[in-house]
């Protein structure tokens, strides 16, 4: 009897150990299947921002309109506050001029801040604050040029027909835009409503040497030849508004010419428009 006692303890045992071996097994498969599936969120992340992307597109006016605008051209009025005392500036007015795939002119009016930019992509020239002569774009300031144009907001709001940019969605009705070119990301938020980009979150690169965050909020909006664009918005650095802007100017395809673009002003002064 108390051999087969041990007989059946040795058997039940066994089939403990079989049991224990097969659990151990099915919890190694799950934590495979789960690692895989931490693997595959990217996919799902980016299947979820192309959506987002492609609603905000439809919202904006249509992705095939935005990439008809070859030549683009804006004038902004803002109020500028210094960003670490919070004391009002005063008055800036920027004229920026865009012709795709990467030309850039800006020239800008404003206390401390008055400067000319030219950009063909690659290399180009400035007129930087309180100076009176023209510099090769260089170091520092090649990258931020660089990343001016890459993400101008035409750019990103086509940047799923750009291979080089990831799409994906960190969060609810928010798109990022990532860009390993420039190592950067620009989260958009869509309006819940609406999906217009709402918001968009960055490091600006105003001082390359000391990026900070940045966002841009939108809180009115205006139709140019059936393409939204933000007619009010705020800017804030750190979380310190620093400027609140007013759109004055959109052209768009309005025969701008390259020529005109990289020409140096002779007096070393901004180009504004007189409307």
């Amino acid at each position: 009897m108390n051999s087969l006692l041990r007989a059946q303890d040795r058997k039940r045992t066994n089939e403990f150990v079989c049991v224990a071996k097969a659990v151990n097994m099915i919890i190694k498969r799950a934590s495979t299947i789960g690692v895989a599936v931490l693997l595959l969120c990217p996919t799902i992340f980016s299947d979820d921002g192309l959506q987002l992307i492609h609603k905000m597109q439809k919202a904006l006016g249509g992705a095939d309109k935005i990439a008809a605008i070859h030549e683009f051209e804006q004038q902004v009025r803002a109020q500028s506050w210094n960003g670490n005392t919070g004391q009002l500036i005063g008055d800036v007015i920027k004229r920026t001029r865009w012709i795709r795939p990467n030309y850039l002119r800006v020239d800008q009016v404003g206390p401390g801040s008055t400067y000319v930019l030219y950009f063909d992509g690659k290399s180009g020239w400035e007129i930087l604050p309180g100076t009176a002569k023209v510099i090769d774009i260089e170091g520092g300031e090649l990258t931020f040029a660089r990343g001016y144009v890459r993400t101008f907001t035409l750019n990103l709001w086509l940047a799923d027909r750009d291979p080089s940019f990831k799409i994906s969605s960190p969060s609810t009705n928010v798109v990022r835009v990532q860009d390993d070119v420039m190592n950067s990301h620009n989260d958009i938020t869509l309006d819940t409503v609406s999906s217009l980009p709402v918001k968009v979150g960055s490091m600006s690169a105003a001082d390359p040497a000391n990026p900070i965050p940045k966002e841009d909020i939108v809180t009115e909006w205006e139709t140019v030849q059936g393409i939204r664009f933000p007619r009010h918005w705020i800017v804030s650095r750190a979380g310190l508004k620093v400027a609140e802007a007013t759109l004055e100017l959109t052209k768009l395809n309005g025969g701008l010419k390259l020529e005109d673009m990289s020409k140096q002003p002779s007096d070393f002064k901004p180009v504004l428009t007189s409307r």
